[in-house]
């Protein structure tokens, strides 16, 4: 992948499908675009598509595999795989309901019989588990044979966990794999991995060294046709650390909490610190389908520090999805993460959101910018309301005929070129410095050869400079009214 911004989005949320998406996008934003993580657009049961029943076929209410092959001639593709899970309305897991234990796919889920001893975990053993919900991660699956069986299920009840201690899961892995890269992918986000390696007696969650296992398997696979893979776990941020050591991808999670913390407490200390020690192989978020992470950010900021920005968030309309894990079990709210779309998340203020979009491109890795944080979109509680689903507070659906009118707005114009500079100035291959600076002041240059470019923001007034090199080695300023030329 190309050290470029990539674009996240649903395939009906930027228009309302793949032809309508790749339309406004070569229309609007072609500079500013270069690829696009197009979130899960096969048939699915739920979650938005992280249901997948059939990753062979494209939703048809989205397109077809002409659409996303002609959207790859133009842009990078990311696609999703989700490797902890199928939907129950697979063909898979509806054989296994129709025959059961006679099923060529008996083995491919992961049941309760079978993985516990005694065929039930105990109190203790559900409690030690990293876990989405606050009982037993598991759905009662009636069979066609009338009986009825546990089957693990770690997130929605559309979700039913793969076994991935069965070659029958891995050989569906890898068939499936195969296909894709056929697709037009050039790198794979590998979905909620962290959950898929499960052992009796532990949390269940990002196992070692199974862990590395599952992941080189997969990567071995890629490599057939030299396609990267992004993990995507959120965690404690030394998890990333640990994965960027095993030299892949890793998402920047940490960075929208800690540049909410940066503009909130006027101060660049914490976020100093964090740009000294992240991984330089990462891709940077702000903001995206998911929410906010607070758990990444742990022990980087101090328990008050991350209690001020959850309140803060609050204040601005945010909602939240809690923890269930180990010991937040027991009745204590813990926020895991922090739903509300990052332009409400600053107070809906140009200056502090193009300070915060500025801050993300001066950061090591390739920038991700969510389809709702192109269009500066306020929080959707008509759609978070109407839907009963929290997180649909930062997922609206755009039409044509508004992302024509937003595109006109002056801070995604002004957005717009700060975008054509990070993607055409050649310096972000080069080295960062972060400067030694009072903390009310966040000063960060990068170099490389001849090219220059500096940020220097004031953290109080929320006002901020790009400078940089032009070709004849003059400095001049970033003009964030008119295109950017070089």
């Amino acid at each position: 992948m190309k050290n470029k911004i990539m674009l996240i989005t649903y395939a009906d949320s930027f228009g309302k499908n793949l032809k309508e998406m790749k339309g406004v996008i070569d229309r609007y934003f072609r500079r500013e675009i270069h690829s696009i993580h197009i979130l899960p657009f096969f048939p699915s049961s739920g979650d938005r598509g992280f249901a997948p029943i059939n990753y062979r076929e494209v939703d048809g209410a989205f397109g077809t595999w002409e659409d996303i092959r002609e959207i790859a001639e133009d842009y990078e593709l990311m696609f999703d795989f989700m490797i902890n899970h199928l939907s129950r309305r697979s063909p898979e897991f509806l054989d296994f309901i129709e025959k059961h234990d006679e099923s060529e796919y008996a083995d491919m889920f992961l049941r309760f019989r079978k993985f516990w001893p005694g065929g039930e975990p105990t109190e203790e053993q559900v409690e030690l588990l990293n876990k989405r919900k606050p009982c037993a991660p598991c759905e009662e699956i009636a069979f066609r044979d009338g009986t009825t069986e546990k089957i693990w299920c770690t997130f929605d009840d559309e979700q039913m966990d793969l076994d991935l201690r069965s070659e029958s899961a891995w050989n569906y892995v890898e068939r499936t794999l195969r296909f894709l890269m056929d697709q037009g992918l050039s790198q794979l986000r590998l979905d909620a991995f962290a959950f898929a390696t499960k052992k009796v007696g532990t949390t269940c969650f990002f196992l070692e060294p199974e862990i590395w296992e599952m992941m080189d398997r997969i990567q071995r696979v890629l490599d057939e046709k030299g396609i990267p893979m992004l993990p995507e776990i959120h965690d404690h941020y030394t998890v990333q650390l640990k994965i960027a050591e095993h030299g892949y991808a890793v998402y920047d999670f940490v960075l929208p909490v800690m540049v909410l913390h940066t503009l909130y407490s006027g101060s660049s200390a914490r976020i100093r610190h964090w740009l000294a020690i992240c991984p330089r192989n990462q891709q940077t978020t702000l903001d995206t389908h998911d929410g906010l992470g607070t758990v990444d950010v742990v022990d980087l900021l101090s328990p008050e520090e991350l209690q001020a920005v959850v309140d803060q968030t609050e204040q601005y309309g945010a909602n939240f999805k809690w923890d269930y894990s180990g010991g937040n079990s027991s009745g204590e709210k813990v926020v895991y993460q922090i739903n509300c779309s990052y332009y409400s998340a600053v107070g809906e203020r140009d200056d502090s959101y193009l300070l915060s979009r500025a801050i993300q491109f001066f950061t090591p890795g390739i920038p991700q910018v969510y389809y709702m944080g192109l269009l500066a979109g306020e929080n959707d509680y008509e759609l978070m309301e109407r839907t009963n689903y929290d997180r649909n507070i930062s997922r609206h659906n755009y039409t044509v005929e508004e992302i024509e009118r937003l595109a006109e707005k002056p801070v995604v114009k002004q957005l717009c070129v700060m975008m054509q500079f990070r993607n055409e100035y050649p310096v972000f291959e080069g080295e960062m410095t972060v400067h030694n600076t009072p903390d009310e002041r966040l000063w960060i240059s990068w170099m490389a050869g001849p090219c220059r470019a500096d940020l220097k923001a004031e953290l109080k007034s929320h006002s901020f400079a790009i400078t940089y090199l032009d070709r004849e080695g003059c400095e001049k300023a970033l003009d964030l009214d008119r295109d950017f030329s070089f």
